[in-house]
């Protein structure tokens, strides 16, 4: 489908109410269309975790105009079967099929990223068991605050 207004509709006619009870929803699964206007845009949310994580969002059900509640989950594997040919594919089915890049894998730490004043909970350690302090960290390092 090309647009998530027309999901709606075809949400409404299947389980009743009026498009406008299905939009909020629809709008949430074609979201990254503003990013990238590309099928490919699907892979952030059409699929089996998607649909999972719209209830999360959403809640388990709506209620439609007609008074009918209606699981969420059941307008996201509508909006997904729409969308993927009658197919609803898995989070893997889409992340298989990406292409890897060198810049996608083999990161590296930064070497200037180092706390200002080392590791706290390192020093903290070394003084709680030299005896220099009884504090618990959190007081430690509030009272070591002026120091760094």
């Amino acid at each position: 489908m090309a647009h998530p207004l027309h999901h709606a509709e075809s949400s409404a006619r299947k389980y009743g109410g009026l498009p406008s009870d299905y939009q909020r929803i629809h709008d949430w699964f074609d979201a990254s269309k503003e990013h990238l206007a590309f099928f490919t845009h699907r892979a952030l949310r059409h699929h089996t975790q998607g649909i999972f994580e719209a209830e999360r969002v959403f809640g388990l059900t709506i209620t439609n105009a007609a008074g009918r509640n209606i699981p969420v989950r059941w307008i996201g594997e509508q909006h997904v079967r729409e969308d993927c040919q009658g197919r609803i594919p898995s989070i893997a089915d889409w992340f298989t099929r990406i292409q890897p890049e060198p810049w996608m894998a083999n990161g590296h730490i930064d070497p200037e990223a180092v706390e200002p004043c080392g590791d706290p909970r390192a020093v903290w350690i070394a003084e709680v068991t030299s005896g220099k302090t009884i504090l618990g960290l959190k007081d430690w390092m509030a009272a070591r605050k002026q120091e760094c």
